[in-house]
């Protein structure tokens, strides 16, 4: 995907972002890490000897038996602190109990129509022991594996809790799946039991989960399920199963808080994460305690510049990546106050988020470059009707973002006082890999800047060899890293070609980037979300950053559709901001400005007006579908994480 030297010209300049923001002075003085010097020494030093840097990382953890061995590596599977004995609800909860921390609030939740909780972490403790041992009751041994389809509530998490803290491996399924998504998890990973709710809240409307459920096991689909619990979270009427269906309330009542955490191998499989492809079964990605819980910890510490008083924000549901390691694991384990919210950021109005901050003094806020964009088109009058002056820090995660959003986030949310972490990483890697260290690292809009300390990150050709400053090529990691997914569930092969046959010796991510002269990363976007126009090869994300940095654009995706002539046109599908209605004249305009930001060989072939993306439950545009409305072919394959299929539809009536 290296462009050829004329391209490359061309498209720089979208790229080489000037703008540069250095952390201030006050917040380099408090932080965990304080300088760019401080950081390039401890980057250094990690790459000198990675997994003795990793050792000194899992000693902040407490372990029941000491590892002998930090990393057994037989490429392509790595093990982590061999031989050492851990449990990650005893981390997350049970090493905080004897300290001030027992009183502290753990979760903070909010429910879609207002209520509000708080569990201390000695609550928390008492919750997810009494819920160990219903599932104990029930059967549930250490190495069964048990599904969770369960709306945003305290809840999921106690119950994520109570599986690690009996060494049940948990598979966490979104709770807006169809039925089939369960099916496919539930019998690809063999669960015994399955976790649910009668239903959540999801902008004013109720949905009801327990009815999705028992669509997925009707007519014995899912053998392997013998017990289904279910949490009253709306009260609505659901069927019960004689047998096989149990209130979680009602389970609770004969059983005591009182549940050993047990001692498990540093390997011991701590959770399968589904990600869909394009076309086949869902991959089920395995990650493992002690590594996977060493590296949540870490990056939640030190990218977050964590402190014991903060209230810690992220927005993304416990049913993605995200939701484990930076809502439940890595915040739990240092002891953080979580703030926990059920709904839609639109729901009941477009201030719902800023009304939250406000209201719980919220201090670091992590959210998606989607919800960010769709925060610039409902207008910044919404957060400025709020106190935002809590907030410390702001995260992205998700995908790259645009440097006019990221602008914006910094201006209006951030009051140009707070850093921001643009974060990189994936299901696959467990954990944060590229990101700013807020203290020490100056910012500029757009890059993911270096990678963290331990990281061995590069970008290569196909053959594995380093590109220059300002070529594109392929993200790769060189060096195994703790967090790292195991393997494929059940389909060793199938991971070893996904992710280690591409680039000789190295674990490659399906991302291209680049790096610019003072060694920041540019993550480009997915190899595949490349355009091959007239023999030019060009990133997608390129020519949106250009078309989203015009005043009346909120959103874009681009993609190409088969052309007889240049072999792919450029299609781009465009949200505008706020009122403004898109017209023969705008889309001439948007053409011009892309051939000024970029050159004339990115200027879209045909654009596109709509008041949404397709976009999956986790916030990312599916640009798979886009490429096939725009070849005007059917859309097939996988959509169960589309998160609103109106969306679809209504991109498909306009085509006609």
């Amino acid at each position: 995907m290296t462009p050829d030297t004329s391209t490359q010209k061309e498209i720089e300049s979208v790229l080489s972002e000037s703008r540069l923001f250095p952390p201030s002075p006050e917040f380099s003085a408090a932080a965990h890490i304080k300088s760019f010097e401080e950081y390039e020494a401890l980057y250094t030093e990690a790459a000198a000897d990675i997994p003795a840097f990793w050792a000194r990382q899992a000693e902040a953890l407490d372990w029941f038996q000491p590892w002998q061995t930090a990393l057994e590596w037989n490429e392509p599977f790595a093990k982590w602190f061999v031989g050492g004995t851990i449990n990650a609800a005893y981390n997350c909860i049970d090493r905080h109990l004897s300290t001030w921390r027992r009183n502290k609030a753990a979760i903070i939740w909010e429910g879609e129509p207002g209520e509000l909780r708080t569990l201390t972490y000695l609550q928390l403790h008492r919750a997810v022991s009494r819920f160990a041992n219903v599932l104990k009751n029930l059967g549930i041994t250490t190495g069964d594996r048990v599904a969770i389809y369960m709306p945003l509530v305290p809840e999921l998490a106690v119950a994520m809790l109570a599986c690690a803290r009996l060494g049940a491996t948990h598979t966490v399924i979104f709770g807006g799946f169809s039925s089939e998504a369960i099916r496919d998890r539930v019998k690809d990973c063999g669960c015994k039991l399955i976790v649910t709710a009668d239903g959540g809240y999801r902008r004013g409307a109720e949905l009801r989960l327990k009815e999705t459920v028992d669509r997925a096991l009707a007519d014995n689909a899912c053998p392997s399920i013998e017990q289904v619990v279910v949490f009253r979270r709306i009260g609505s009427h659901v069927s019960m199963l004689p047998g096989r269906d149990h209130w979680w309330h009602e389970l609770e009542q004969a059983v005591t808080s009182d549940c050993f955490a047990e001692p498990l191998d540093s390997e011991h499989p701590l959770f399968i994460l589904y990600t869909s492809g394009t076309t086949g079964k869902p991959k089920g990605i395995l990650h493992t305690t002690g590594g996977y819980l060493t590296q949540t910890a870490y990056t939640t510490k030190y990218v977050f510049d964590l402190k014991d008083e903060d209230v810690y924000w992220c927005t993304a549901d416990i049913g993605w990546v995200t939701g484990h390691s930076y809502v439940v694991y890595g915040p739990l384990a240092n002891g953080a106050t979580v703030f926990m919210y059920e709904g839609a950021p639109n729901y009941p109005d477009f201030g719902r988020f800023w009304q939250m901050i406000e209201r719980h003094r919220i201090n670091i806020f992590y959210t998606a470059p989607t919800a960010i964009r769709a925060f610039v088109k409902w207008g910044e009058q919404y957060p400025l009707r709020y106190d935002l002056s809590s907030l410390r820090l702001l995260g992205t995660v998700g995908e790259p973002i645009n440097p006019e959003a990221w602008m914006w986030y910094y201006r209006v949310i951030g009051k140009s006082r707070c850093p921001i972490v643009d974060t990189w990483w994936q299901t696959e890697t467990g954990a944060i890999m590229i990101s700013p260290l807020p203290g020490a690292t100056p910012l500029v809009p757009g890059t993911a800047t270096r990678p963290l300390p331990g990281i061995l990150a590069d970008i290569v050709t196909k053959s594995g060899k380093p590109v220059g400053p300002g070529e594109g090529g392929y993200l790769v990691i060189k060096h195994p890293w703790p967090s790292m997914l195991r393997t494929i569930w059940g389909d060793p092969e199938r991971y070893k070609k996904t992710y280690w046959s591409e680039i000789p010796n190295c674990y490659f991510a399906g991302d291209g980037a680049r790096r610019d002269e003072n060694g920041y990363f540019w993550i480009i976007g997915r190899v595949d979300d490349v355009i091959n126009t007239s023999g030019h090869r060009l990133g997608t994300a390129e020519i949106e950053s250009a078309l989203v940095s015009h005043e009346a654009v909120a959103e874009a995706a681009v993609v190409g559709r088969p052309d007889e002539i240049k072999g792919q046109a450029i299609v781009a599908f465009v949200t505008l901001e706020g009122n403004r209605v898109g017209n023969e004249e705008l889309k001439e305009e948007l053409c011009a400005h892309v051939a000024r930001e970029i050159g004339s060989l990115a200027k879209p072939d045909e654009i596109r007006f709509t008041d949404a993306l397709p976009k999956t439950r986790s916030g990312k545009i599916m640009r798979r579908l886009l490429r096939e409305l725009a070849a005007g072919g059917a859309v097939a394959g996988d959509i169960t994480t589309l998160e609103d299929i109106s969306v679809l539809e209504r991109l498909r009536e306009d085509e006609e």
